[in-house]
């Protein structure tokens, strides 16, 4: 459960860093957004580094979390709900982060 909440955190800072700057680039919102936005890439990149696994690993493992994390963000802050397309798919991809994490390994 601590891996895949620590993915989770870090697919959220993620979002947030990538978020603010198109809200100021898209939306006209203020350029004072990129100072949030810079800290959580900070926080994002920081996260990633707390993974307990070989970097690549946590690399691939960590896409499938996003993909599922992004698709909560359309529906809970973009307000767009999810097609069934999206829920399968993301759930495809937290399977093939299941399986690169947690795969017996020889040590």
């Amino acid at each position: 459960m601590k891996t895949i909440a620590l993915f989770l955190v870090t697919a959220v800072a993620e979002i947030v860093g990538c978020y603010l700057p198109y809200l100021w680039l898209n939306q006209g919102r203020s350029p004072w957004l990129l100072v949030p936005a810079a800290l959580s890439l900070t926080l994002f990149a920081w996260l990633l580094s707390l993974h307990p696994t070989a970097a690549g690993r946590v690399y691939a493992a960590y896409g499938g979390v996003y993909v599922f994390v992004a698709i909560l963000w359309l529906w809970l802050v973009d307000g767009i709900r999810p097609s069934a397309w999206d829920i399968v798919g993301s759930l495809v991809a937290v399977s093939g982060m299941a399986i690169i994490m947690f795969a017996p390994r020889s040590a």
